[in-house]
């Protein structure tokens, strides 16, 4: 931890660590009792890994504490996203179509926890404590798809994003994997714009466009810094215009499908 103020994923490694004390545990005899390994306990401890549902239900047990770690992993996830992002998770929870076009990587929505960790802990900008709040919330993100009222989710995937190299190859085996699997969902559709398509209208930088249930549709657009929400209708028409010329670039669903899946075949 740094001289700063405390996060919430620190304050519960904070909490579970002086609970363990206060039974006399050292770190390897929680882990055994939890069925997790000592490294993972010290992780959670200094607030450099957010502990999983399981994790925290069995700490809860194992050192009777009254569902107190149940409470705080609840906070934990309320305060994952940055204050500039919860505007938008908020329209991207009520969406009903949410359209994606991603440049340079595998979107945020559709990603396996180790490559989105690969992507958080690049250049080591982010300090362990954000590294893990910025997972926490992409992972929580990722239930909008997997809900009984599911939106239409359609992605258009630049082939670079496809082909840049992100950790181990292993990794990227998985990264596929979860890929197909997603795209095998009905309500799942993923568009590759080939190569061979040169320069489009998309390669200034990603961006979102989701439609809300009244209808009218919400833009959102990162940068370096942070993202902006905008739902000025001349500002939503010029990406709708710019989807509509990227999605004219790319392959039909099942070809796109094809494609990863014969890409895919390069990692293994």
């Amino acid at each position: 931890m740094t001289g700063g103020p405390m996060s919430t994923l620190e304050f519960l490694g904070a909490e579970l660590r002086r609970a363990r004390r206060e039974r006399g545990l050292s770190q390897e005899e929680l882990a055994q009792r939890i069925s997790y390994s000592s490294s993972l306990v010290g992780m959670v401890e200094i607030g450099h890994r957010t502990p999983s549902q399981d994790f925290i239900t069995r700490s809860d047990a194992a050192l009777e504490a009254g569902g107190l770690f149940e409470r705080l992993l609840t906070l934990v996830r309320a305060d994952s996203a940055p204050p500039w992002l919860r505007e938008w998770i908020s329209v991207e929870r009520e969406a009903t179509l949410i359209r994606w076009f991603e440049p340079s990587l595998v979107p945020g929505l559709l990603q396996t926890e180790q490559y989105a960790r690969a992507v958080l802990e690049w250049g080591g900008l982010l300090r362990p404590p954000e590294v893990e709040r910025s997972l926490t919330s992409r992972m929580e993100r990722q239930g909008v798809l997997a809900r009984d009222s599911a939106p239409q989710f359609i992605a258009l995937l630049d082939e670079a994003a496809l082909r840049r190299v992100v950790g181990e190859p292993a990794l990227m085996v998985e990264q596929f994997e979860h890929l197909l699997k997603m795209t095998g969902m009905p309500h799942v559709h993923v568009h590759v714009v080939p190569a061979g398509a040169g320069a489009h209208a998309g390669l200034a930088g990603p961006f979102i466009l989701a439609r809300t249930p009244e209808g009218t549709d919400v833009a959102h657009l990162d940068n370096q810094l942070r993202a902006q929400v905008t739902d000025r209708p001349e500002d939503v028409d010029t990406l709708q215009r710019k989807w509509e010329a990227v999605r004219g670039e790319a392959l039909p669903r099942r070809a796109s499908r094809d494609f990863i899946r014969e890409l895919a075949k390069s990692w293994i």
